[in-house]
């Protein structure tokens, strides 16, 4: 299995927006491929130790079967659409992607 972390920034005037199409449309989109395990969008409250990324309100947590089926979801005309649809919320599309193997 994989985990995919991006720190984003979405623009605070375009937050309910945001949640209101990840929701309605980009969940609903990325459960109907072969592989999709979950997808979250994490609300930064605080960083207890250290320091949060410059800018970030905001993580999106993918996890997927592997890194295989996740490239098919990437590269699909879907997900082109409803990545899109989730970009014109950011504040900026300067951002950080980590991918991990879960072990």
């Amino acid at each position: 299995m994989i985990h995919l972390h991006l720190d984003i920034s979405v623009d605070p005037a375009k937050e309910q927006e945001m949640v209101k199409y990840f929701e309605t449309v980009f969940r609903p989109a990325a459960q109907t491929f072969e592989g999709y395990i979950d997808v979250r969008m994490l609300k930064l409250r605080a960083a207890l130790m250290g320091t949060a990324p410059a800018g970030i309100n905001y993580r999106f947590a993918l996890a997927y079967k592997s890194e295989e089926l996740r490239q098919k979801w990437i590269t699909s005309d879907v997900h082109t659409t409803v990545w899109g649809g989730m970009e014109k919320t950011f504040s900026s599309t300067d951002y950080d992607i980590l991918l991990f193997d879960v072990i």
